[in-house]
């Protein structure tokens, strides 16, 4: 799913970035910081998510996202603002607007958020059967997974869902849960003080030397690198 973030601070851009990554790592996420850019990447890139800031040079978060609306059907929109204003709440139903946040972003109530258009509208040209076992990835990760465990929850052959996956996501399923898992290993070494040996227990990984070759694999980097230069 293609999802933009506008805001003419690049922090707050920077901050749902992150925050969206661990989540949805298979979102594209693309930046803009006024309205004018925004538009421009409109031109190329059919939206399906966006992120607004209400208030911007040039034209306001509101006005964007009513030009928008009117380009691509089926647009969500999330509001972003500081102001816990009414008549900016009016407008904002007006428009079409399916969410309204304020700054400061608080990330419980965010992760909510994008949780909820990963469950509604992300993978929406999946079948059933994918979707059930993409559902399953995201909330037992953490636990000891491989196809055949989810063939049996989802009443499937493995083989034949080896071969939908592959066919519908466009990659092997191994490759995905541990992408998955890489993720939100980053999320937790980004956001949390545990150690790498827990993160690697909590996300999956079988043991810290395979969790630790995986990552560099991955990121291009160790765990404990990735964390110094994050701090």
């Amino acid at each position: 799913m293609n999802v933009l973030l506008v805001d003419d601070e690049p922090f707050v851009s920077e901050q749902l970035e992150m925050m969206i990554k661990p989540i949805c790592p298979f979102w594209n996420l693309y930046k803009a910081y006024d309205s004018s850019q925004a538009l421009k990447l409109s031109q190329d890139i059919q939206f399906q998510l966006a992120f607004l800031d209400i208030e911007m040079p040039g034209k306001s978060g509101l006005e964007l996202a009513k030009e928008l609306k009117e380009q691509f059907q089926g647009l969500n929109i999330v509001i972003l603002t500081a102001y816990q204003d009414f008549d900016y709440a009016q407008q904002s139903i007006k428009i079409g607007v399916s969410d309204y946040l304020t700054k400061p972003i608080i990330e419980s109530e965010l992760k909510e958020v994008i949780k909820r258009y990963a469950n509604e509208v992300d993978y929406t040209s999946y079948s059933k059967l994918i979707k059930d076992t993409l559902q399953i990835v995201h909330e037992r990760y953490g636990e000891k997974l491989n196809l055949s465990i989810i063939a049996g929850d989802v009443h499937a052959n493995s083989s034949y869902l080896s071969r939908k996956f592959s066919d519908e996501v466009d990659m092997p399923f191994s490759d995905y849960l541990t992408n998955y898992r890489i993720e939100m290993a980053k999320s937790l070494l980004e956001n949390s003080s545990l150690s790498v040996s827990e993160i690697a227990v909590r996300t999956g990984f079988s043991s810290l030397h395979y969790f630790s070759t995986m990552f560099k694999k991955k990121v291009g980097i160790t765990p404990k690198k990735y964390r110094e230069e994050g701090t």
